[in-house]
């Protein structure tokens, strides 16, 4: 993560990364190889796996999807029953090949190697102090930070780990692993995702999602605790935690955009959450409508459960086009905007003649919706009502969504019937916290991005973005 400020460069929201880890398995590398594809949506710029085979470590990274950087040669040569892996999205840190994950740490006191989700806040602070005390940093990555705290401490691995993580604020989900060992650990105000699962025999999996527990024959068996370090090892499975001030602020985006709808995000399945949501953002309307669509992939649950309540037929009138690629990554507005149209298409058939309830998850810039909506009706739609899964996003993100500014965000310019002007639909509503907390089944949630109160305190990395 670039501890300056990163511009995020197209209309929707995009998350970190994801983190995966297997502990006492056969061909560790092949099946951190399955996991990372099913969380292949949590980050698409770089990915890695590091195995250990009990005596060393080795890690294979590279930009690119997991097709993209592994094969099989690679993945055979890749031998050892200890794997973990990551896929990068570069929200801050660069996507240069010395942010790409796995970091590995060779040294004297012993080898390991670390995957980090999130963003540490107080970054820029901790590395200051570190360089200051003669550390060198090869990237700019905040996860560097962490293995740098952790390798300057004394005592035990798990010792080390604790007192570096009582020294970081933000979000932090991250693994670690020895040449022997796997350690778990999640930030004291569980702002990021981490659970454990069961393999055969001695086996066990840490993923960023349950949906990857599936793919390679794990039985999910917990969250991680906030503030928990929980060590995986030959003498079995150990818990500690480093602070008894915790609190339970999971991020809201997860269960609305970024997670796949087949996790459980404490212990709450998302797409259950999406639909519940759309149900809700039904029965609190009195649009007159033909059809109820859902902008691909992650609204379709929440136009779904629309349908459901308003009693409106619900239709495929958005196409996604699968096999565009990373185009995201767009340096100007025309090309951003032509993406939009790579990457969705509007069925004519559907939406002709039509009034369409057009069901997304969230507004950003405003960009990507003023499209969607042209599409429509451009497609012959006579009218686009849109509803959306979430409240205005009104304030940055600082633990690692990449919403780094007021200005990226059109929802903390304008009032909701100015952006329904500029976004060109007949009708707009968002849901309220309360309608967000009632579908999510849970309190426990991270709103800032709609509130602008912070669960944490923010240091000035955050006040250098405001500016």
């Amino acid at each position: 993560m670039r501890l300056e400020k990163e511009y995020f460069l197209s209309g929707k929201i995009n998350e970190e990364c994801g983190v995966f880890g297997v502990y006492h398995v056969q061909d560790a590398a092949s099946l951190a190889y399955f996991g990372l594809h099913a969380l292949q949506h949590r980050g698409q710029e770089a990915c890695g796996i590091a195995v250990s085979d009990d005596q060393n470590i080795r890690c294979v990274k590279n930009q690119g999807l997991i097709s993209e950087v592994f094969n099989n040669a690679i993945i055979q040569d890749l031998k050892g029953h200890h794997a973990v892996g990551h896929v990068r999205y570069s929200t801050a840190g660069g996507n240069v090949i010395e942010n790409v994950q796995p970091l590995v740490v060779r040294a004297h006191q012993g080898h390991f190697c670390a995957v980090h989700n999130g963003q540490i806040v107080n970054a820029q602070e901790l590395k200051t102090e570190l360089e200051e005390d003669g550390s060198i940093f090869q990237g700019s990555s905040d996860s560097e930070i962490i293995v740098h705290l952790i390798q300057k401490e004394s005592g035990t691995m798990v010792e080390k780990i604790m007192k570096a993580c009582r020294k970081l604020e933000g979000a932090f989900a991250f693994i670690i692993m020895t040449k022997d060992c796997m350690y778990a650990i999640r930030d004291k105000n569980g702002l990021r995702p981490l659970s454990i699962g069961k393999m055969e025999e001695d086996g066990w999996c840490i993923s960023s999602e349950t949906c990857a527990f599936e793919i390679v024959n794990a039985k999910f068996v917990r969250d991680i605790e906030p503030a928990e370090v929980v060590r995986i090892a030959k003498d079995g499975v150990k818990c500690f935690h480093y602070t008894d001030q915790t609190q339970k602020k999971m991020c809201a985006m997860e269960y609305i955009y970024f997670a796949r709808p087949d996790s459980s995000i404490e212990q709450i399945n998302v797409h259950t959450a999406r639909r519940l949501s759309g149900q809700i953002l039904a029965k609190n309307d009195d649009v007159k409508a033909d059809i109820v669509i859902g902008v691909p992939d992650s609204s379709l649950s929440a136009a779904i459960g629309y349908s459901e309540a308003s009693g409106l037929p619900y239709e495929l009138g958005l196409i996604k086009n699968r096999y565009v690629g990373r185009t995201f990554i767009q340096p100007t507005q025309k090309q951003r905007e032509r993406g939009v149209r790579m990457k969705l298409s509007a069925i004519s058939a559907i939406v002709k003649g039509k009034r369409v309830v057009m069901v997304d998850d969230s507004i950003v810039r405003g960009t990507t919706s003023k499209r969607i909506v042209q599409l429509l009706k451009e497609a012959g739609a006579t009218e686009v009502h849109v509803r959306i899964g979430s409240a205005p996003i009104i304030s940055p993100c600082f633990y690692g969504v990449d919403t780094s500014s007021y200005e990226e965000l059109i929802s903390a310019r304008m009032n909701v019937e100015e952006l329904r002007q500029f976004i060109g639909a007949d009708s707009l509503k968002f849901m309220t916290i309360e309608q967000m907390e009632e579908a999510f089944m849970t309190r426990d949630l991270c709103v800032s991005c709609f509130t602008g109160k912070y669960p944490t305190a923010l240091f000035s990395f955050a006040d250098r973005l405001k500016r």
